[in-house]
Parts: C-alpha cells; sequence; structure tokens
C-alpha cells in the first residue's frame, strides 16, 4: 500500500488491566483520545489476558464507530508492546511470531501484551500495517552492565522504555540535535521510577523498575539491604507473596506513609507532617543519587538530564533532584507520560522513512557469563 505524505493517520492503542486506551492521530496530532472502562465483572469472565483480545477489540470498534471515525482512513495501527523477548528499541512490525509470543505470554501474562494483538487484528482486516513501539523488554544493556556481582542472577533491563525513548527524543529535537548524538540521563518518575542513560541513541544502563533496583517510588521499594531482606524472606514469619507485596505495590510512599499519591503527601508536607517530608525528600535523593551513578557511566560527559512522568509535575520534588545534580548537566522536565503519543510518533517514524522497521526479534543476543 502506498501512502501519501498527507495522508498519515494513526489509531494508536494501549490495554491497561481494567481500560483501554485509544487515540486517533494526523501525523503527531491527537485528533480524538479516550479512556474506555471495563467493567471488572466483565473481565473476570475471561480465565486468561489473552482471551479478552476479542471483546476489547469490539469495544475499541464500537467506541470509533460511534464517534464517527471512519477506519478505513487509517494509515497505520500500533499497539502497546507487551512482555515478548528481549529486543532493541525501535518500532517492530507485528509478525506471526511476535503473535505467537504475545499470545503465549513469553516473558509472562500482562494487558499490555494484547495491544499487537489487537493491532493486528484490525490492521489486518484493513490491509494497513501494525506496529508496536519501545516494549517494556527494550534491552539494549551494556555487557558489563549485565553483571549483578552474583553469579547466579543476571541484572535484567525491564523499564518505562515507550516513554523514556519519547523524551528524549523530543529532547534532541529541542536541542537540534539527533537522538543517536546525544549522551542523556532520563528519570521516569511515576509509580515505579526508573533512570535509563542513553548513550548515542541506546540505553546501556538503566535498573530494573519492574521489582529490582534503584531507587524507591510511590509503590516499590526499589534496591534493599539483601542480607536483611533474606532473613525476613526465612523467618517463617512472612509468605513469599507478602514479601513480593511489600517489594512491589506496597512499597516505597505506600510503605511508610500509606499513601502513592504524591499530592497528598505534598499536602501532609505543607500541613507539618515531618515524617512525609523526611520520606519524600529521600525519595528524591535516591533519585538524584541514582543519576549521579549514571553520570560515571558516561565518564561525567552528559548533554542532559531529563525527568519525565508524573512526579515531574510536582515543582518541589523536581527542585529537590535539581538542585542535587544541575551541576552534571542542565535539567530539563517533561512532565507526564503521554504513552499514545509516543506510539502514535514511533509508527509515524516508519511511516515517513525516518527510521527503518524492525523484524521482531531481530538479531539480539547477550553476553552470557
Amino acid at each position: 500500500m502506498t501512502l501519501q505524505e498527507n495522508n498519515y493517520r494513526i489509531l494508536a492503542i494501549n490495554p491497561g488491566s481494567t481500560s483501554t486506551k485509544i487515540g486517533i492521530f494526523d501525523h503527531e496530532i491527537s485528533i480524538f483520545e479516550k479512556t474506555i472502562r471495563h467493567e471488572a465483572k466483565k473481565i473476570n469472565t475471561f480465565a486468561n489476558i489473552i482471551d479478552q483480545y476479542q471483546f476489547r477489540k469490539t469495544a475499541i470498534l464500537e467506541t470509533l464507530d460511534n464517534e464517527g471515525i471512519n477506519i478505513s482512513k487509517l494509515s497505520a495501527v500500533c499497539g502497546r508492546g507487551g512482555l515478548l523477548r528481549p529486543i532493541k528499541g525501535g518500532t517492530y512490525a507485528v509478525n506471526d511470531l511476535m503473535l505467537k509470543d504475545l499470545q503465549s505470554g513469553y516473558s509472562g501474562q500482562h494487558a499490555s501484551n494484547l495491544g499487537g494483538i489487537i493491532a493486528y487484528e484490525i490492521a489486518t482486516g484493513l490491509n494497513i500495517p501494525a506496529f508496536i513501539v519501545d516494549p517494556v523488554v527494550v534491552d539494549e544493556l551494556a555487557p558489563i552492565a549485565r553483571i549483578s556481582g552474583f553469579s547466579l542472577i543476571e541484572r535484567k533491563s525491564i523499564f518505562h522504555a515507550l516513554n523514556q525513548k519519547a523524551v528524549a527524543r523530543r529532547v534532541a529535537k529541542e536541542l537540534g540535535r539527533e537522538y543517536s548524538e546525544l549522551n542523556l540521563i532520563v528519570a521516569h518518575m511515576g509509580g515505579g521510577i526508573t533512570v535509563g542513560v542513553h548513550q548515542q541513541g541506546r540505553v546501556v544502563d538503566v535498573n530494573n523498575g519492574l521489582h529490582g533496583d534503584g531507587p524507591f517510588s510511590p509503590e516499590r521499594a526499589g534496591t534493599v539491604p539483601a542480607g536483611d531482606l533474606i532473613a525476613l524472606c526465612y523467618s517463617g514469619e512472612h509468605y513469599r507473596e507478602e514479601i513480593m507485596k511489600r517489594l512491589v505495590g506496597q512499597g516505597g510512599l505506600v510503605g511508610y506513609l500509606g499513601t502513592n499519591d504524591a499530592k497528598e503527601v505534598e499536602q501532609r508536607i505543607t500541613a507539618g507532617d515531618k515524617k512525609a517530608e523526611l520520606i519524600y525528600e529521600a525519595m528524591s535523593y535516591q533519585v538524584a543519587k541514582e543519576i549521579g551513578s549514571c553520570s560515571t557511566v558516561l565518564s561525567g560527559k552528559v548533554d542532559a538530564i531529563v525527568l519525565t512522568g508524573g512526579l515531574a509535575y510536582g515543582a518541589g520534588f523536581v527542585k529537590r533532584i535539581s538542585d542535587r545534580v544541575n551541576w552534571i548537566a542542565d535539567v530539563i522536565v517533561h512532565p507526564g507520560e503521554d504513552e499514545l503519543q509516543a506510539l502514535a510518533e514511533g509508527a509515524l517514524r516508519v511511516l515517513r522513512g525516518e527510521e527503518e522497521v524492525k523484524v521482531y526479534p531481530g538479531n539480539f543476543s547477550t553476553a552470557k557469563i
């Protein structure tokens, strides 16, 4: 299919646990966005996440039809990438192997696995391409960054790749440079926090934001003292599932303050809550420390430090971090996490010929120790 420059219209799809976010973009411009809420009762009738794809696809098509949007004018459909094999960053065409891995849950079951499947189902009926962009399994780690210090465990790359990469590219444009020319440190700060070293277009080091290491966040514990954690696990007082919940979901601000709402914490600080002030300061301190650590990976040659994600809306939180790290490089703030926009931009780069579409799984390999 030959696409005309003036006709690039993209449907972006981002499935969540109980909702599906969709957007229609004419080039980079959003002309329609909506979050489709799914009743928990209906979602729970499906034995597996993957069984939801037809239900969610129907909901998407009905929503677009009700809004009077003609899907025959679409140039491409782009879905959120799921838990696939480790791959390099970029925009990938959905192919048979990808569909198989998404359906089987190659690296785990998650609602995002539905993104590529639904995109393919809709695109195939329209004879247009289906893509995914920068899933959380993007792995561009340098071999040295994989070494954990414990020979039975290798460090893994699991991070907010979609937003980190999208924001890094936007900053490059603002600076009048190519992403592939710059050395950036990008801190995504949301329910989880990941800080990535972007060296000339590749994320060569990043903390595992799922349940690995790095700063604690509103919901996650981050790095904790290993010996004490092991002792806790073998104390006989806690189940495995309980410990995991305390690390992911009930860690960080939730564990200390009983909330994951940064605005609420800031209000408590304003009202004189000294514990809230200490914990909030500690979270910003750990983010700054991680940024400082990342600067050593680049031998101090850092073009910019980028703060993004929901927590970047907090002026006080941003200032606490900036005051500690702005001696390294200028701090640029891009608050929020516009995943639909990032998906559309990834598809556009391929449609415009600015980036070559990647074939899953590519020639990915990691250095085994």
